[in-house]
C-alpha cells in the first residue's frame, strides 16, 4: 500500500523545511484547517529524534498561532492521530461555536448547518504570519 502522506499531498503549501511541509487543506465546513505533516515516513512521536520532535511541534505552535491571528476561532483543535494514515501528521483546525459540529470534534455527527468563516486571501494570510513569526 502506497502511504498518501510520503509525497507532497493535496493542500496549498504554506511552508516547507527540510523535515515538514505546512498545508492549508480542503476540509468543507472548516476554512483555515491546516496539516502539519512531518516528510519522513514515522508512525509515531516517540519514533522522532528529540531535535525532531521539538522542530515539528514547534511548527504544530506556530500554525496554531498563525490561524488564531488570521481567523480569530473560538478555539483550536490540535490531533495527530494516525489511525487511517499512519504517517506522523498534526491537524491545526480553527473552531467557532457556530461550526456544524461544535462542541463536538469535526468528525462527530453535526448538530447545525454550520456558519461561513471563510475569508478572501487565507492563503496569503496565514502565510504572511508564519513567516512573521520568530524563529524558535
Amino acid at each position: 500500500m502506497t502511504c498518501p502522506l510520503c509525497t507532497l499531498p493535496a493542500g496549498e503549501l504554506l511552508h516547507e523545511d527540510a523535515l515538514l511541509w505546512v498545508l492549508l487543506v480542503e476540509e468543507a465546513g472548516y476554512p483555515g484547517f491546516c496539516r502539519v505533516i512531518w516528510k519522513q515516513h514515522v508512525r509515531e512521536m516517540s519514533d522522532l529524534a528529540p531535535a525532531d520532535r521539538t522542530h515539528l511541534l514547534d511548527w504544530v505552535i506556530r500554525t496554531e498561532i498563525a490561524v488564531r491571528t488570521v481567523m480569530q476561532p473560538d478555539k483550536i483543535n490540535l490531533a495527530s492521530l494516525g489511525n487511517v494514515v499512519p504517517h506522523l501528521h498534526w491537524h491545526v483546525i480553527p473552531r467557532f461555536a457556530d461550526d456544524a459540529h461544535f462542541p463536538s470534534p469535526i468528525w462527530a455527527s453535526p448538530q447545525r448547518s454550520g456558519a461561513d468563516h471563510g475569508k478572501a486571501g487565507l492563503a496569503d494570510g496565514l502565510r504572511a504570519a508564519l513567516k512573521n513569526q520568530p524563529l524558535a
